[in-house]
């Protein structure tokens, strides 16, 4: 087992390295780190998940993964600004606490209560699993991986490009977007929002069974779509005594036949479903 804390002023194996600015938030410093797996060439697992700040994850020809850490440098600016007339803030609160932790070929990447700007993990070819989580302030983007992806976030987008495998993502201020050269062919897949649209392009090949819901937006494909078109079905259910009669209205259809479901849903946005070209 190896657990690696990423911390302002405590170096263990950091690297300062120079980068050009991410966003407008940018760091005034990152900090790097790679960790090597205990079991290097053989699948492994990944998890990174941030209270505040972005992700990004791509793929790279090295053996280790390597983790880049940016901090907020807006933060500074705040913290002065909220100080009490006459004074300025010494400490508290201000540095990074960032962990990796990694324990037979599986990695746990957290954020804590850092003010991040972005967390950047670069991965080695052999990952099977990746999940990832984000709360305020960023986005989640991935780039070029193959494994089963489980993504979510609150305040901010999802975009994932040139994916194979499998994915699973959800948020709830934000657009989905992915992007796929190649799906598992066995596995469901969900792509969610509340508020944002809901984008997804697919090999030209896709069989899948289609399970489709906005509240305040379409659904355009340009796929042919085979769609049931049976009546929307009733239920009755009872809780205190009391029955409640709803409709289920979400819209089913296949593509090149039927496959695993492929459920897609937004409240305040459109549907996208593209074919690749």
């Amino acid at each position: 087992m190896k657990r690696i804390q990423l911390a302002s002023f405590i170096g263990f194996c950091l690297l300062l390295v120079s980068s050009g600015p991410l966003s407008a938030q940018s760091a005034s410093k990152e900090e790097q780190l790679a960790v090597p797996l205990s079991e290097p060439g053989k699948p492994f697992k990944l998890s990174a998940n941030v209270l505040y700040g972005s992700i990004k994850v791509v793929a790279y020809e090295g053996k280790e993964v390597v983790i880049d850490v940016f901090g907020d440098s807006s933060r500074k600016h705040r913290d002065e600004d909220a100080a009490p007339g006459g004074m300025h803030r010494i400490g508290g609160g201000s540095g990074l606490n960032v962990t990796a932790e990694e324990r037979n070929n599986n990695i746990e990447i957290n954020g804590g209560l850092s003010k991040l700007s972005a967390i950047i993990v670069k991965v080695p070819a052999g990952l099977s699993s990746l999940q990832l989580g984000a709360v305020n302030d960023g986005s989640i983007t991935v780039t070029g991986i193959s494994a089963a992806m489980e993504i979510n976030n609150v305040n901010g987008p999802v975009t994932v490009k040139d994916a194979a495998g499998s994915v699973v993502a959800n948020t709830v201020n934000g657009a989905v977007t992915v992007s796929f050269k190649s799906v598992d062919a066995k596995a469901p897949m969900a792509f969610s929002t509340l508020n944002g649209n809901v984008d997804v392009t697919f090999p030209a090949d896709m069989k899948t069974s289609l399970k489709l819901k906005t509240d305040r937006g379409g659904v355009f494909t340009d796929y042919e779509v085979s769609i049931d078109k049976s009546q929307p079905a009733m239920k009755k259910t009872e809780e205190n005594h009391m029955y409640k009669l709803s409709i289920d209205d979400w819209v089913y259809g296949k593509i090149n036949g039927g496959g695993p479901e492929v459920m897609m849903k937004t409240m305040n946005g459109d549907i996208y479903i593209r074919k690749a070209k």
